[in-house]
């Protein structure tokens, strides 16, 4: 683990203090109960497989870099109108303080859609992966440069062990050697730099010849157009996250589809 960037610290401490407050209403034991309760989980890594790029397409109501991206914000509805344009998987923001979104949310978006549900968050503890199969989810982001590789890993199998595979989010070359070195299966490459909140989707073309075979490949952050996703298809990628650029737009499925045919 590198050193964690100011923004990234302060998210994550967001997310602890949230998951005090959680805690105090719904203990791990409880939440494990309804986790296993569930039926089995959506597989993530095989949502991304196909010849044509596949599309998670993310909700979020706001950012702490961008402000609010959309005033009606219902996941329930963008889950469905998501899914009927073809989305291979959904991500839905559950970060409260800094990202307007709660677990609830991720609920709602599963009683509207058949596909795997990825929590996004800053998960750092088993509380909330736990929290995330008992809702329904099927993967939870899991940030290398926000885990130390005992706990990653930890993280890691708790999540495998009710059937979800996390998506393991890298920023350089050090965070792709932790990547794999605690066992990923699907990394997803974050183009912002969280110290100076440039977007440099060059990163993709650099990091994805690192990634060995059977490895699936996730480009995130800055794509806006199908010429950005046909430029990282073409490095590789196996699939591209998507949440700006759907929240702005007044027509969303009709973005998915733009970017599917690249």
């Amino acid at each position: 683990m590198s050193e964690i960037p100011d923004l990234l610290r302060r998210l994550v401490a967001e997310a602890e203090a949230e998951v005090a407050r959680r805690r105090r209403e719904v203990t791990e034991d409880q939440l494990a109960e309804r986790a296993a309760a569930q039926p089995p989980a959506r597989d993530l890594a095989a949502a991304l497989d196909g010849e044509s790029l596949a599309v998670i397409a993310e909700m979020k109501s706001r950012t702490p870099i961008l402000g609010r991206l959309r005033g009606d914000y219902r996941p329930g509805e963008l889950a469905r109108a998501y899914e009927a344009a073809g989305a291979a998987a959904l991500s839905v923001l559950c970060q409260e303080t800094s990202f307007g979104g709660t677990p609830t949310h991720l609920a709602e978006a599963r009683a509207a859609s058949t596909l795997p549900i990825l929590r996004k968050d800053f998960v750092v503890s088993e509380h909330q992966v736990l929290e995330a199969r008992a809702l329904g989810g099927d993967s939870v982001l899991l940030i290398v440069a926000a885990l130390k590789r005992a706990r990653l890993e930890t993280l890691l199998g708790l999540a495998r062990s009710f059937g979800m595979e996390p998506l393991v989010e890298v920023h350089d070359r050090s965070d792709v050697e932790g990547a794999l070195g605690a066992g990923a299966r699907v990394v997803g490459v974050n183009h912002r730099d969280l110290t100076t909140f440039q977007v440099d989707l060059g990163l993709t073309e650099r990091l994805r010849p690192l990634l060995p075979p059977g490895v699936r490949c996730v480009a995130e952050s800055g794509i806006a157009t199908a010429a950005d996703a046909r430029r990282l298809r073409q490095a590789g990628a196996d699939a591209v996250l998507v949440g700006e650029a759907l929240m702005r737009s007044a027509d969303p499925g009709a973005v998915i589809r733009e970017l599917r045919q690249a």
